[in-house]
């Protein structure tokens, strides 16, 4: 059974950095992608960055090019988000996902889901 579990989530103040880690096991995934979304209160999921387990190549939400940035260990089978000059309008449950391809950040193509991490970003 696949698994993703995030950590790494907290308060923090505007400007600040935080890096979000992604443990998965159960399987390989070698030509998966895992990606990272979040959800604000009352506004729906959006996808932030992904990654292509193997090869390592990126893709970004607009909101993230130049802030955030997408990482991956195979050897741990972990995924990082690094986030830096955090925003209060970054605050929100960041989820971690894993899907069949990296290029597209529609949720509805990444089929396993980890449990949420909040980060609050306080002005």
């Amino acid at each position: 059974q696949v698994q993703l579990v995030e950590s790494g989530g907290g308060l923090v103040q505007a400007g600040d950095s935080l890096r979000l880690s992604c443990a998965a096991s159960g399987r390989t995934f070698s030509g998966y992608a895992l990606g990272w979304f979040r959800q604000a209160p009352g506004k729906e999921r959006e996808f932030v960055a992904s990654v292509r387990w193997s090869g390592g190549s990126t893709n970004y939400a607009d909101s993230a090019k130049g802030r955030f940035t997408i990482s991956r260990d195979n050897a741990k089978n972990t995924v990082y988000l690094q986030m830096n000059s955090l925003k209060p309008e970054d605050t929100a449950v960041y989820y971690c996902a894993a899907g069949t391809t990296y290029r597209s950040g529609n949720p509805d193509l990444y089929s396993v889901w980890g449990q949420g991490t909040q980060v609050t970003v306080s002005s």
